[in-house]
């Protein structure tokens, strides 16, 4: 027997509501995964992470080998299609966010870690794909960076959030400081295909269209194009330089 919520004004579902924006989850702790791909792999490879399974159709997860853990939960339709942002129809899981402790800059960085200040969430999704692709180390988050379990950084991560470490990492001043290599990607710096990467360094990732503060303590690195375009998105470019710090180790 499941357990069903067919009011909009229950405490739960609007709970669950708020997870649809950061500040929700920042105060709850917790937050929606939606997807045909992402669900499944998340519940196999993750189980631990969820809490609830949100349905509207329970015939749907009938034969589906759910943790203990993970309670299933039937909501209306129109409070279904509330939460189901993507469109999907398929089941939500709601997790509870890992611990993102602070980032402590006085400390050598270990690989190649990226500090991030994205502000939009898919963009920000989308470097999450890539760094768990090319095996950054950690990933750390500036203040002015969205929240990484926002559901749309979720869904461009397509579940590469759950295989990297995060960190907070305060503010841009708090970098002038930072031990180790510094590394940032600017239109007037070293060519990337020729620069000799070092083991362990930081590469800083500004928001889009800013870039990063022109008076940061970092080496900068270039890509070369056409010059057909003005400049690359940033998670482009920042996937083009994990790319050939993997490509060279």
């Amino acid at each position: 027997m499941f357990h069903q919520i067919d009011s909009p004004q229950n405490p739960q579902f609007k709970a669950w509501a708020g997870l649809l924006e950061s500040r929700g989850i920042r105060k709850q702790g917790q937050f929606l995964l939606a997807g045909l791909k992402t669900v499944p792999e998340a519940l196999t490879r993750w189980p631990d992470l969820f809490s609830r399974i949100l349905i509207r159709h329970p015939e749907w997860i009938a034969d589906w080998p759910l943790p203990e853990n993970v309670q299933p939960v039937v909501l209306a339709g129109p409070l279904f299609r509330e939460l189901d942002v993507s469109g999907t129809d398929y089941p939500i899981l709601v997790g509870q966010v890992p611990e993102m402790p602070a980032a402590d800059l006085s400390l050598p960085p270990e690989g190649l870690e990226l500090v991030c200040a994205l502000g939009d969430p898919a963009n920000l999704g989308a470097l999450l794909r890539s760094a768990a692709a090319f095996g950054a180390t950690r990933v750390i988050l500036l203040e002015e960076s969205a929240h990484p379990f926002h559901p749309k950084c979720l869904r461009a991560a397509s579940n590469g959030v759950f295989s990297l470490t995060l960190a907070r990492g305060g503010r841009w001043a708090d970098l002038a400081q930072a031990a180790g290599p510094l590394l940032a990607l600017d239109a007037g710096g070293e060519d990337l295909v020729t620069y000799p990467w070092p083991q362990n360094a930081r590469l800083v990732l500004g928001e889009e269209g800013q870039g990063v503060p022109a008076d940061l303590p970092a080496t900068r690195l270039t890509i070369g194009t056409t010059g057909a375009v003005e400049s690359l998105n940033a998670t482009v470019a920042a996937s083009i330089a994990l790319f050939t710090y993997h490509a060279g180790g």
